[in-house]
């Protein structure tokens, strides 16, 4: 035992194993930190260790516990560092960082999902049951979430799935009524949920997204204005046709590298180009910036399956499907991105604030219906791309994924894809803003033809070729050092 190990020791009744513990103890191998609690780590603090194996610790100390309440809804410990867990007797215990609230209740049923190490967490119907339970009235913390975010939670079921998936967790709630003792709660719960499915009034819900959906699909008036502007620019103006004629399959892994570590420079996460490559066509990833590394992978995966990218959203349906397919291909390695689900929170950049999470869906659903009346290919292509980054729907990774639409767009009708290298972000951005702040198209659209003809004329044969063709063109200077020039 006393080489190799693990972050975490548990105590056992083994004696065996108890005599090699304290020996690690008694040389400097492990040390305590909770009751029945050891670690070999003696670099982070008792917090940090306890939180990164939570899960685990939980397990072995309560197996068979039930992650419930606000816990099984939430994924998480509260801000304060409270957990709650339906157990066999009722008892708060503390671990550094963390409070367990054990409270006694019916252990797992058989809809319940087993966890880690023995834990269990309440599905989904269950854990909304729990969340409508009455929460005592006392001070410290509360082990339901508040009737307003119950009511934003179910909101964004419906805005996410629809209201089959509604009518699907109420019909599950209703059959744990019994075996769980919760027929008040389940009242509560079918309450919410007809008012949310417009079946009955809404003047019971506290939540405004819930309210503003019970009363239809909301969205941005101030971005429809925007929409219909770029709609009108767009349909007026005669844009270039340039068809794709690189479609070896090295050129298209190589089209496919060059637009996922150009479209990831610019948000931020950056990579010589020599590790790029080695992360892409190597699998060589840094082992300090494993999430960094996946998001250029998730992008490249993306941008180089042309079955993936040539799917055509026919519905406003398909359309949300494939949006937050890609976006969780990209995002999937960073679960506090939420990837695949929109966001809950407001985001902003600078000055601009995007759309509110409850409008998302609605202004998405104008948009996808102004597109539908855009020529195929640049045109809807520019137009896509302007409606997901200027919604941003997700809490982060909403450009990469504007620009994967907006390619996905033009390779479906066999024209070259457009790659914005780290010299023209500058111009990019500021011409989105132009549109976004001024209402001002023609500066878009100026600057989408022109980085597309500079795609388009990038030889593609080899990485050394392509290299060459956009060192020449300036392409990874910073827009302060240098001007894109089109390869000749």
């Amino acid at each position: 035992m006393e080489n190799n190990l693990p972050e975490i020791v548990f105590s056992t009744a083994d004696s065996t194993q108890s005599q090699r513990i304290s020996r690690s103890v008694k040389s400097g191998l492990l040390r305590k930190i909770a009751p029945k609690l050891y670690t070999s780590n003696f670099t982070d603090n008792d917090s940090q260790i306890v939180k990164r194996n939570l899960y685990p610790i939980l397990g072995r100390l309560f197996s068979g516990a039930l992650l419930s309440h606000r816990s099984a809804l939430e994924g998480r410990p509260t801000d304060s560092g409270d957990i709650f867990l339906t157990y066999s007797y009722t008892k708060q215990i503390t671990l550094p960082g963390i409070r367990v609230h054990l409270m006694k209740g019916p252990g797992p049923a058989s809809t319940d999902m087993p966890f880690m190490n023995g834990l269990f967490i309440s599905s989904r119907p269950r854990a909304f049951l729990e969340n409508m339970q009455i929460a005592r009235g006392r001070s410290g913390p509360v082990k339901n979430l508040s009737k307003v975010e119950i009511e934003e939670r179910l909101d964004r079921i419906c805005l996410a799935q629809g209201s089959s998936a509604l009518n699907t967790l109420r019909d599950a709630a209703r059959e744990l009524v019994v075996p769980l003792h919760m027929d008040v709660p389940f009242q509560k719960l079918n309450a919410v949920i007809s008012a949310i499915l417009r079946t009955r009034p809404a003047n019971d819900l506290s939540s405004p997204a819930a309210r503003a959906r019970s009363m239809g699909l909301p969205y941005d008036p101030l971005r429809l204005d925007l929409f219909n502007s770029l709609f009108a620019a767009l349909t007026q103006a005669e844009l270039p046709v340039r068809k794709e004629i690189r479609t070896k399959e090295a050129e298209i892994q190589m089209l496919a590298f060059f637009e996922a570590y150009f479209s990831n420079y610019i948000e931020g996460t950056e990579f010589k180009i020599s590790e790029a490559y080695d992360i892409i066509f190597k699998n060589k990833v840094p082992r300090n910036r494993p999430e960094d590394a996946h998001d250029i992978m998730g992008t490249f995966r993306v941008a180089s399956g042309l079955g993936r990218m040539t799917s055509f959203p026919e519905t406003f349906a398909d359309f949300l499907g494939l949006l937050k397919s890609r976006h969780h291909d990209i995002m999937e390695a960073r679960p506090d991105r939420i990837p695949g689900s929109f966001k809950e929170e407001s985001n902003r950049a600078g000055e601009t604030v995007f759309v509110e999470p409850e409008l998302v869906r609605g202004t998405l659903s104008k948009g996808f219906e102004i597109s539908s009346a855009i020529m195929p290919g640049l045109p809807r292509a520019i137009f896509i791309m302007f409606l997901i980054a200027e919604v941003h729907p997700f809490v982060d990774g909403n450009g990469r994924v504007a620009r994967l639409m907006m390619n996905a767009e033009l390779v479906r009708m066999g024209l070259s894809r457009i790659i914005i290298p780290t010299v023209f972000r500058d111009d990019y951005l500021l011409a989105l803003r132009a549109l976004s702040r001024s209402c001002n198209p023609s500066l878009l659209i100026r600057a989408m033809c022109y980085v597309q003809d500079f795609t388009v004329r990038l030889p593609m044969s080899s990485y050394d070729v392509a290299m060459n063709a956009l060192t020449m063109s300036n392409a990874f200077k910073d827009p302060d050092e240098a001007r894109l020039t089109l390869p000749q």
